[in-house]
């Protein structure tokens, strides 16, 4: 009879916590993020059992597994996924997954036919005592253009569960055959690189059977050119950070002794190590934002991001500081010491801008703020060319790096900025 009444005394429904919701699943991230990074890096500790030339070539090996852009194809697949959802596109998604599997099968071929002509002068010039450990990083490769597409998708559908046990997983595989093989067969670099791709195999596979949904369905046909007006800036923006990341490596091992390159592998390895602390808030963030942006919707997770971000990154990069020499002298040989140690701070703080810059490009990039990309491909030039004429010591190097670092942190703020400014 009095249905006003007994609609005001319904008990309220509780309101969304999204930002609850976010914690929760960053912090899963984060700790999956930690515990894998710390199975990362129990690898490097096998640099005790082998050469510093040798850990050298392991560096050197897995630097050019880093530098395929599994961070742009990761984010491209992970937008694509998340928009796919929203418009209930998945059948066009399953035909682009599959055109991105044979995509980069053919150009990992055709990467085989450049290595089978040139390979010995590769090996001459990155100082790598094996053949088998140079093809071994063919198959490597391969697996690093498979993975991030499956992680791609797995973040697109916010499976953050699966994704951080994928990281976990793929850390154990690694450390697993790589430690039998090097403490029980005496094995070094080559061994240490077939570690690197067992993990690989596990993590693909683990990405495979979680995605199933998605890659088995009927494919349908898609805008191509809408596509690739999507993927090509995606591709372009996150390459260029990925390259300001990782060419450091490969040039001190062109130009630098294989024993100080070995030194310089070690301090990068516990300064890279700041990533796994940052690195989960934004891989949440992004297909958040890019749901955001397709609805109009505010959100202010790029400022709990960036905060958050500020302090794990400073505050490890300061830790690093401190403790340089007993880090360095836990983690590797004693040899390592007077090298490492100095060289570790310097490379623990190039890597904070670089992590407060990587928050700001997710986050233009998956609002489609394109306007950046050639900024960013004119710095990963730049830098590029920095490196050729800026390279007296070890720390000049690192110099040259953090000095592009805040440059890049620096023009993703002037846009991040523009964007967010009121329109007059």
């Amino acid at each position: 009879m009095f249905p006003a009444m007994s609609d005001a005394k319904s008990p309220p429904q509780p309101a969304p916590q999204p930002h609850a919701t976010f914690f929760r699943q960053s912090g899963w991230l984060m700790i999956a993020s930690i515990g894998g990074g710390m199975v990362f890096y129990l690898v490097h500790l096998l640099s005790k059992k082998i050469t510093e030339a040798e850990y050298g070539a392991f560096g050197v090996m897995l630097a050019v597994a880093m530098c395929v852009p599994n961070m742009p194809l990761q984010m491209v697949f992970a937008q694509q996924t998340a928009k796919a959802q929203l418009n209930g596109r998945e059948r066009a998604l399953a035909g682009m997954i599959r055109l991105a599997l044979l995509g980069t099968l053919a150009l990992v071929l055709l990467l085989a036919v450049g290595v089978g002509l040139w390979q010995t002068q590769i090996m001459a010039a990155w100082k790598l005592p094996s053949l088998a450990g140079l093809w071994m990083t063919v198959l490597v490769v391969l697996l690093s253009f498979w993975l991030p597409i499956f992680l791609g998708l797995m973040q697109g559908q916010q499976n953050f569960l699966w994704l951080g046990w994928d990281n976990i997983l793929h850390g154990l595989g690694r450390l697993a055959v790589a430690g039998v093989l090097v403490l029980f067969f005496a094995g070094a670099s080559t061994e240490m690189i077939a570690g690197v791709c067992f993990g690989l195999v596990v993590a693909v596979g683990i990405g495979v059977w979680q995605t199933r949904n998605l890659w088995t369905l009927r494919a349908e046909s898609f805008d191509v050119r809408e596509l690739l007006g999507q993927m090509v800036p995606l591709m372009l923006g996150f390459f260029a950070v990925q390259f300001l990341f990782t060419a450091d490596t490969m040039f001190v091992r062109a130009c630098f002794t294989a024993q100080d390159s070995g030194f310089y592998v070690g301090a990068g390895t516990m300064s890279r190590a700041l990533l796994w602390l940052v690195l989960p808030m934004a891989t949440v963030m992004f297909p958040k934002i890019v749901h955001s942006a397709a609805r109009a919707e505010k959100s202010n997770l790029l400022r709990l991001v960036m905060v958050g971000t500020i302090i794990l990154a400073a505050g490890g990069a300061l830790g690093l500081t401190i403790l340089a020499p007993w880090v360095i002298r836990f983690a590797f040989k004693d040899s390592y010491v007077a090298v490492a140690a100095a060289v570790l701070p310097w490379y623990a703080w190039a890597m904070v801008p670089l992590s407060l810059a990587n928050v700001l490009v997710n986050n233009l990039l998956a609002r489609s703020q394109f306007r950046i990309v050639p900024v960013l491909l004119v710095l990963a030039v730049a830098y590029g060319v920095a490196l050729t004429q800026f390279h007296g010591s070890l720390i000049t190097v690192l110099k040259t790096l953090g000095i592009f670092n805040l440059l890049l942190l620096a023009a993703c703020g002037w846009f991040t900025w523009r964007e967010q400014a009121p329109k007059i």
